[in-house]
């Protein structure tokens, strides 16, 4: 369990230090942080209870199953309008930015990534996500336009076909 424990918090710290992928967090991961939490919940301070809140929500945003993901986003929404320090805020908006990266929702990720850049403008993590989802929107709108173009290109060549036959 401290292993697991071990674990998560190495694997939070590396992500955090600069690395430019997002971490993938298994189950046991999250079974850990929901134990931690339930401990938390039975008497331990404020402070505690909040810290293994986060730990879980980044946790969750990081999973591959996307009812984890989707359970981290409404977690991190809820605690979102809390009075939290700037540093706080900046976190739990940069976790809800990867959790709408990883549901695909990319233009909401981004005006997360936005906000999180008006509280630390210079905070590596969020400009390397913000970089890797204007790329990936980029490259959705270039499928998209290629899956376009073949449809009517396909299309044309159906009534082309079917002309020169009469």
């Amino acid at each position: 369990m401290d292993a697991k424990i071990g674990k998560v918090i190495e694997s939070i710290g590396s992500f955090f230090s600069g690395g430019d992928q997002i971490p993938w967090c298994d189950r046991d991961v999250i079974a850990g942080c929901e134990r931690e939490v339930a401990e938390a919940s039975n008497g331990d301070s404020e402070e505690r209870k909040n810290e293994s809140i986060m730990r879980l929500s980044w946790a969750l945003v990081h999973s591959r199953q996307p009812e984890d993901v989707q359970r981290g986003i409404a977690m991190l929404e809820t605690s979102l309008g809390n009075n939290s320090s700037p540093l706080h805020q900046r976190e739990k908006l940069y976790l809800l930015a990867v959790g709408y990266y990883r549901s695909s929702d990319y233009s909401r990720c981004r005006q997360l990534l936005d906000q999180c850049l008006e509280i630390a403008p210079d905070w590596r993590q969020a400009l390397s996500l913000k970089k890797t989802v204007e790329d990936r929107i980029a490259k959705d709108g270039l499928i998209g336009i290629g899956i376009t173009t073949a449809a009517v290109g396909l299309l044309a060549g159906g009534l082309a076909a079917a002309l020169s036959r009469r």
